[in-house]
């Protein structure tokens, strides 16, 4: 896919540190290999050890909302949470019809979100993504192909499927993402890496409605309302999206009662922060309002 130059190819490449798990992962390697050398017969020892340590680290890039394998961005940073801010995300589009629905609810309350979208499916509807952009949201990257088994590739698949999102959505709306969400939220010890490479940061989610299983939205806006405070990160799906009786898409009843509840709370919705963000330069956002402005 045609494209700029990438930032792993364009001067010194950013520092990586690994995380402390990965740290400690390494060492144990090492450990076992003069353990095999200083005593082989010790071998089903020096194995299980290092079982049980890769299946700490696949448990860890199960579980979503985890730090252990890199920073990992699970709700918004103290400057913008003081200020009553949470942010409102949408996944796995953009989608034909579920997506502009979604788009007027935004504008009937005056609230911002950020779409983490699929390059794949942004490719195929590139007037769509542009539209979101066009409303004011932020577009940002949910890999090119949502390949499901993405947390079993190596740093060089994981990199060139992460690089044609960025060029695809920068193509279409003038402005490169900074942050990814993973499929499902699953990732493997390289993705850390291959991040910082160039220049961005995972993101997951405070708390989730599970709208592309449950059709049922009082159930889905609950998961998304209770406890619902400032500086949380709530995730919804505009793409995959979960269908009633009726065939209605169940975000979009449940986003009317979850764009209410934040009014009820006071607080503002607000995008994911670039970075003069966590420096305390926060942008000011539309003014937000139950049923409108």
């Amino acid at each position: 896919m045609a494209g700029r130059s990438h930032p792993e190819s364009e001067g010194p490449r950013p520092r990586w540190r690994p995380p402390p798990l990965l740290g400690l992962s390494a060492g144990l390697h090492a450990a076992a290999v003069t353990a095999l050398a200083v005593s082989p017969a010790a071998w089903p020892w020096t194995v299980a050890t290092l079982v049980l340590n890769h299946l700490g680290l696949c448990a860890a890039g199960m579980a979503p909302r985890s730090r252990l394998l890199g920073p990992n961005l699970s709700r918004l940073p103290e400057p913008l949470a003081s200020q009553g801010r949470v942010a409102v995300t949408f996944d796995d589009g953009p989608d034909p019809e579920v997506t502009p629905r979604v788009l007027d609810l935004l504008g009937e309350s005056g609230a911002t979100a950020t779409f983490f979208a699929i390059g794949r499916r942004a490719d195929a509807h590139p007037g769509l993504v542009a539209e979101i952009a066009r409303r004011g949201h932020r577009v940002e990257n949910h890999t090119y192909r949502h390949a499901y088994s993405f947390a079993f590739h190596g740093p060089g698949t994981q990199g060139r499927d992460l690089d044609a999102a960025q060029d695809c959505v920068e193509r279409i709306t003038g402005r490169r993402p900074s942050y990814v969400r993973a499929p499902a939220g699953f990732r493997n010890p390289w993705l850390d890496l291959v991040l910082v490479r160039r220049g961005l940061r995972l993101v997951s989610w405070t708390r989730r409605g599970y709208d592309t299983v449950d059709a049922d939205p009082r159930r889905v806006a609950g998961r998304l309302v209770k406890g619902l405070a400032a500086g949380d990160v709530l995730l919804l799906h505009d793409g995959s999206a979960a269908r009633g009786a009726d065939g209605r898409p169940v975000v979009l009843e449940a986003l009317p009662r979850l764009l209410d509840a934040i009014a009820e709370r006071g607080l503002r919705p607000a995008f994911l922060p670039e970075k003069a963000d966590f420096a305390g330069q926060i942008p000011p956002d539309p003014p937000f309002s139950k049923g409108g402005t």
